[in-house]
């Protein structure tokens, strides 16, 4: 059997912690950021993805949903790669190098 490999769009964690978190468990920004130990302001501006996943919050994150911090710092990573992309115009600028044997 062939299976289909689908690109998935890399989503912003706060998008993340918004529509699969927050509306699926019926809890506030105000009860996340009492729970992970932040201020709300924290967590308002990571949901409006105005704030990026730190390692401090991929840690808390990962505690409260028992899940790998990993998985937090990836969706971040993923996301800032995908928006470098659309906008690396200076790209262009940057020549490989010549591939050559290394010695060592």
């Amino acid at each position: 059997m062939e299976r289909e490999k689908r690109a998935l769009r890399a989503i912003h964690p706060g998008e993340f912690i918004r529509e699969e978190i927050l509306s699926e468990l019926d809890i506030s920004q105000t009860e996340l950021s009492n729970r992970l130990g932040v201020s709300r302001r924290a967590v308002n501006e990571l949901v409006g993805e105005k704030r990026a996943v730190s390692p401090d919050m991929a840690l808390r994150l990962g505690r409260l949903f028992r899940s790998s911090p990993d998985f937090w710092l990836r969706l971040q990573v993923r996301w800032d790669l995908e928006r470098a992309k659309k906008s690396s115009a200076y790209m262009k600028e940057v020549r490989p190098l010549p591939a050559t044997t290394r010695s060592t």
